[in-house]
Parts: structure tokens; C-alpha cells; sequence
């Protein structure tokens, strides 16, 4: 496999478990085993919001309001599984021709 190839798939995959924290941390600190008020908490949830903000907003902003159910994460999560599978798939056949 093509290094680079490698190096974006990698890179995907990071950000797909970055997501996927950011989900469970949320629903950690909405069920009440982790306290917004510890110091390591809130700077792991800044960390995470940041990180992972610039994707989800945009499509928060698209999706409709479905009353405090927030599924902008999943659906950022299909999307990124779409994408490897769309690079994994065509880009080395791209390269053959």
C-alpha cells in the first residue's frame, strides 16, 4: 500500500476514535460518573470539543432540531467509514491506470 495512502486512512481512523471518545465522555458527565468540576475532566472534554468541534459544527448547523438529541457524531462517524472505504477503494486502482 502507497505510504501516503496509509497515512490518511491512519489519520481517519484517529479522528474516528477521537469522535467516538467525545460521545462517551459526554454521556459519562450526563450520567454523573464524571464531574465537569475535576480539572483533568474538564481539560480532557476542552481537548476533546476542540478537536473534534470543526467537523460536528457544520453539520449541526444543517441538521434539524431534534430536541436535545444531538446525532451530528454518528453521522460524522458514517462519513469518515465511508471515506476510508472510498480511498481504500479507488485510489489504487486510480494509481494502476
Amino acid at each position: 500500500m502507497n505510504p501516503f495512502i496509509w497515512l490518511i486512512l491512519t489519520i481517519l481512523n484517529i479522528y474516528f476514535w477521537i469522535i467516538l471518545a467525545t460521545v462517551v465522555m459526554s454521556w459519562l458527565v450526563a450520567f454523573g460518573i464524571m464531574n465537569r468540576q475535576n480539572q483533568y475532566v474538564r481539560q480532557i472534554e476542552y481537548a476533546l470539543h476542540r478537536l473534534t468541534e470543526p467537523v460536528l459544527g457544520p453539520i449541526r448547523r444543517i441538521m434539524p432540531d431534534l430536541g436535545g438529541l444531538d446525532i451530528s457524531p454518528i453521522i460524522a462517524l458514517i462519513g469518515i467509514q465511508f471515506l476510508q472505504y472510498l480511498i481504500a477503494y479507488y485510489v489504487p486502482r486510480l494509481m494502476m491506470m
